[in-house]
């Protein structure tokens, strides 16, 4: 995904966002800054995630799967490189308890059968 499509991406959930808050706020006249300040934060997640989710996926290393057995994620038992065993979702939680889900190639080590998901 290349700087364009992030930003056109961003921009569309930053624009339903905008117009999400407006109408809660014509909804609820009389929210005290504490809801107001919910509603937003609840909101903003999601814009958050979105970001984390697509930086997340735009780096070379979630790409590992065709690389050289020497650029490819050591095993962090015995620091042999991982063999790939096909992508998988991986569901994990950002720090607003949100659900973010990455596509990611499972390794698995040929030394010490140990499974895992690199980061990257």
């Amino acid at each position: 995904m290349g700087r364009d499509d992030f930003h056109q991406d961003w921009e569309q959930v930053s624009d339903d966002i905008l117009s999400g808050v407006y109408e809660w706020r014509l909804q609820h006249p009389k929210a005290t800054l504490t809801e107001i300040e919910a509603a937003i934060d609840e909101r903003l997640a999601r814009l958050r995630t979105k970001m984390l989710q697509d930086a997340a996926l735009a780096t070379p290393a979630a790409a590992w799967r065709d690389a050289p057995p020497d650029e490819r994620p050591r095993c962090p038992q015995c620091q042999t490189p991982l063999q790939p065993r096909g992508s998988q979702p991986r569901t994990l939680q950002t720090h607003g308890g949100r659900d973010l889900v990455l596509e990611r190639t499972y390794g698995v080590c040929p030394a010490c059968a140990a499974g895992l998901f690199p980061p990257g």
